[in-house]
C-alpha cells in the first residue's frame, strides 16, 4: 500500500490542479470573511442593539459553534464516500445565505440563530476541501497545497477588513452583510459547475467506520498532540481575532476605517507570511529533519508570545503593529504542519474525517471558549476599572467616545487577550512532542 501511494501522482494535469486548488481557496476565503466579519463592525453593532463584551464574545464564538460541532464530523464522513466538491459548495450556499441574514437581524437573538446557520455551512468546507486536496496533490506537496489553501485565512480577512470596513463606514452595516452573503452563494454555484471531484489516492473502495477510523487515529500519538496544540493556540487565535479592532478602537481611539485597514494589512500579511513560511519550510526540510513538522511551530510560539506581550504595553499604535506583525507571522507556522500530520498520519478515505476532528476541536475550544472567556474577562476587568472612576459600563457603552471610556474598555480588552495568550505556551509544549512522535505515526513514509 505504502509504495502504491507514494507512487500516486496527483489528479489532473498541472494546471487543473492549480485551478482547483485556486476555486477551493476562493470557497475557504468566503468561509473566512463570513465567520469574522462580525468582529469587523461590532462596535457599530454593539452601540445599535445595546450589547455587552460578553454578548460579542458570545456572537463571535458559541453561536458559531454550537451547530458547526454538531454537523462537522457527519459531513466529513459522507465526504469520504460522497462528492465532497457537491458538500462544499452546498456549505458555502448555505452560510452565505445565513450571512446575508445577519443583515436583517434587529435584536441579540435573531443574530444569534443567524450565526448558528453560518455554523452549519461552514463545518461542510474545510474537511471535505483537505481531502480533495490530498488526491488532487502527491505527498511531497501536500503540505504546500495545503499552505496555499489556508492563505485563504489571511486573504479572507483582509477582504473582510478593507471591503467589510469600507461597505460598513461609507454605508451600514447591515448592507456589508447582504452583499457579502450574496457574492458567497454566486461563489459556492460557480465552484460546483467548474470543478471535478478528485479520484482517491487509494484502491480502496470502502469507506472505513467511524469506528474503525477512531481507532486506526488512536494510535497516533502525533495527530492528538497537533490537535492539542493546535486548540489552545486557536483559544487565543480566535479571541485575538475577534476583539482586534474593538480593542484597537478603544486603546487608540481609531474610527473603524482606521481600525479595519490595521486589522487587513496586520492579519492579511502576518498571518499569510506564517502560513506560507510554514507550510514552505516543513516541505523544504522535513527530508532532511523530518522532526521539524513539530518543532517548526513549537519554536514559532516560544518566539510569538514575547512579541505579543510587548504590543499590547505600547502608547503608540504604529509601534504596537510592528510587534503585532512579527507576532503574527511567528503565531501561524503553526497552521500548515498541524494540517499536514493530520492528512499523512490517516489512510486515504480517512482524511476528511481527521481534518474533520482537528477543525472541530479547534473549533470548540478556539472559538467556543475564547471570546466569551476574554469578552468576561474585559466585562469583570473594565467594571472595576469605571467605577473607580465614578463611572458604570452601561454609561461607556452609551458613550464609547465619552473620556476614560475608550481607555477603560481598551484596558479590559488587553487583560483579557493577555490572559488568552498564556494558553500558546501550552500548545507550544504539544508540537515539540509532535516532533518526537511524527516519524513513527506517518501512514503514507517516505519513498
Amino acid at each position: 500500500m505504502a509504495t502504491q501511494l507514494n507512487a500516486h501522482g496527483g489528479f489532473g494535469t498541472s494546471n487543473y490542479r492549480a485551478y482547483a486548488l485556486s476555486a477551493l481557496l476562493v470557497i475557504y476565503v468566503f468561509e473566512v470573511i463570513d465567520r469574522i466579519l462580525l468582529s469587523m463592525v461590532q462596535e457599530q453593532v454593539r452601540t445599535e442593539l445595546g450589547l455587552s463584551d460578553l454578548q460579542l464574545g458570545l456572537l463571535g464564538g458559541p453561536a458559531f459553534v454550537v451547530l458547526y460541532v454538531l454537523c462537522t464530523v457527519p459531513i466529513a464522513r459522507l465526504a469520504e464516500s460522497k462528492n465532497r466538491i457537491t458538500i462544499v459548495a452546498t456549505g458555502a450556499a448555505v452560510w452565505s445565505a445565513a450571512t446575508a441574514a445577519c443583515g436583517l437581524a434587529t435584536s441579540f437573538a435573531q443574530l444569534l440563530i443567524a450565526r448558528m446557520f453560518v455554523g452549519i455551512g461552514e463545518a461542510a468546507c474545510v474537511p471535505p476541501s483537505h481531502s480533495a486536496i490530498s488526491d488532487y496533490f502527491p505527498s511531497n506537496k501536500r503540505a504546500s497545497a495545503l499552505a496555499i489553501f489556508g492563505l485563504s485565512m489571511p486573504i479572507g480577512i483582509m477582504l473582510a477588513a478593507f471591503g467589510g470596513g469600507w461597505l460598513a463606514q461609507n454605508f451600514d452595516w447591515r448592507t456589508m452583510f447582504l452583499m457579502l452573503g450574496g457574492a458567497g452563494v454566486f461563489a459556492a454555484l460557480l465552484l460546483k459547475l467548474t470543478v471535478k471531484e478528485p479520484g482517491r489516492a487509494s484502491q480502496q473502495t470502502e469507506t472505513p467506520s467511524f469506528r474503525a477510523t477512531i481507532k486506526s487515529l488512536g494510535s497516533k500519538r502525533s495527530y492528538w498532540h497537533a490537535i492539542a496544540g493546535g486548540s489552545l493556540i486557536a483559544l487565543f487565535g480566535a479571541a485575538m481575532t475577534n476583539f482586534f479592532v474593538s480593542y484597537t478602537m478603544r486603546q487608540y481611539g481609531l474610527d473603524i476605517g482606521q481600525a479595519t485597514t490595521g486589522f487587513g494589512i496586520l492579519y492579511g500579511f502576518g498571518v499569510a507570511g506564517g502560513i506560507f513560511g510554514g507550510g514552505y519550510l516543513t516541505d523544504k526540510l522535513q527530508g532532511s529533519y523530518p522532526r521539524v513538522i513539530g518543532w517548526l511551530p513549537s519554536i514559532g510560539l516560544l518566539l510569538a508570545v514575547p512579541f505579543y506581550l510587548a504590543a499590547f504595553f505600547q502608547s503608540s499604535y504604529v509601534i504596537a503593529c510592528v510587534f503585532f506583525f512579527a507576532a503574527l507571522v511567528c503565531h501561524f507556522l503553526h497552521n500548515a504542519p498541524m494540517f499536514a500530520v493530520a492528512q499523512q498520519v490517516a489512510q486515504p478515505r480517512m482524511r476528511a474525517t481527521a481534518s474533520a476532528i482537528v477543525m472541530l476541536a479547534l473549533t470548540l475550544v478556539g472559538y467556543g471558549f475564547g471570546p466569551p472567556l476574554v469578552g468576561a474577562i474585559a466585562d469583570y476587568y473594565s467594571a472595576q476599572l469605571a467605577a473607580d472612576a465614578g463611572l458604570t459600563l452601561g454609561f461607556c457603552a452609551a458613550n464609547p467616545v465619552a473620556a476614560q471610556c475608550g481607555e477603560i474598555g481598551g484596558a479590559g480588552l488587553r487583560a483579557g487577550l493577555i490572559f488568552a495568550l498564556m494558553f500558546a505556551l501550552w500548545g507550544a509544549l504539544h508540537f515539540w512532542l509532535v516532533g518526537r512522535t511524527y516519524g513513527a505515526d506517518r501512514f503514507e513514509q517516505p519513498a
